[in-house]
């Protein structure tokens, strides 16, 4: 009970430096390239990684064996593509408007699992879909005028996470432990971002450099107790407690960068979490039938 309880803590603290990172990211991109900025907190990343990889069992040399190195290579190459844009996004659409379309990625996940994993969607889980994608039309309903072509920008970035957790998942049922995926996720999307990273480097001012280093470090440490989480509780048990990072990038939004709750957004978020919650509790379900448990 109490490692559960712990769980909990970490997944919570997990949540709330996701946010806190977010809102740096949004100051820091509206001053600085994305690039840059996603490079510098990379590296940081790919460190953390190494270090955790080397502390695992059988250390660096057995982490880095792979059996999918072309899906960890992509998988190192969207994450950080990804980051580019979602940075972007909080800086041009909003933070909070940027989360809420995020927020529907577990269902995209959940579409693209047919094509690309071969799983088979039942009628509820194809009800919560078609529920949060009207909420994700609600969010992305424009007040006047025509469509708002940047809200492009945290739709592709929704998606794109959703074809790396596919891929992260391939990697697992091909043989790839969750340390070694972690691994190749900092070290090759460190290596990648430098590639393109160095022709954006921009001076930073001196007070900046200290936000740039409380980026760098709640980058890795709200990994770290996410890990932790994960490690003492089902993804069932933390999954839904991520979308508080949704309340929390709201308040962000509002209160310090001055953004505006639409009554679309705050109905289609209500529909996107309650159909992603769903969606993930169902494969929770599937998957212990599966494997033969009783469902909890």
């Amino acid at each position: 009970m109490k490692s559960r309880a712990n769980g909990y803590v970490f997944a919570l603290l997990a949540i709330v430096i996701f946010a806190i990172q977010d809102g740096i990211s949004k100051h820091l991109g509206a001053i600085y390239p994305p690039v840059f900025v996603s490079m510098i907190r990379y590296w940081a990343f790919a460190a953390f990684a190494v270090v955790l990889a080397a502390r695992a069992p059988g250390g660096l040399k057995a982490t880095i064996v792979t059996k999918k190195p072309a899906l960890q290579v992509l998988r190192g190459v969207l994450l950080p593509a990804q980051i580019v844009i979602v940075i972007t996004a909080f800086t041009i659409v909003g933070l909070a408007h940027s989360q809420a379309i995020l927020a529907a990625t577990p269902l995209f996940v959940a579409l693209l699992s047919m094509p690309l994993l071969g799983e088979r969607v039942g009628w509820r889980r194809w009800a919560a879909i078609s529920a949060g994608l009207v909420g994700v039309l609600l969010i992305l309903k424009p007040q006047q005028g025509g469509f708002d072509m940047s809200f492009l920008l945290p739709l592709s970035a929704a998606l794109m996470f959703s074809i790396y957790i596919i891929a992260t998942r391939l990697a697992s049922r091909g043989g790839d432990s969750a340390m070694t995926s972690f691994f190749y996720t900092g070290i090759v999307g460190a290596a990648a971002i430098s590639l393109v990273g160095p022709f954006f480097w921009t001076a930073l001012a001196p007070t900046d450099w200290g936000w740039m280093l409380l980026l760098c470090i709640t980058g890795t440490s709200s990994h770290y107790f996410l890990i932790r989480a994960y490690d003492m509780l089902d993804a069932v048990a933390v999954q839904p407690l991520t979308y508080l990072q949704l309340v929390f990038a709201s308040i962000m939004g509002v209160t310090i960068f001055g953004e505006t709750l639409t009554a679309n957004m705050i109905l289609g978020s209500i529909l996107v979490v309650a159909a992603g919650i769903f969606t993930v509790w169902r494969e929770h379900v599937v998957a212990r039938r599966k494997a033969g448990l009783p469902p909890k």
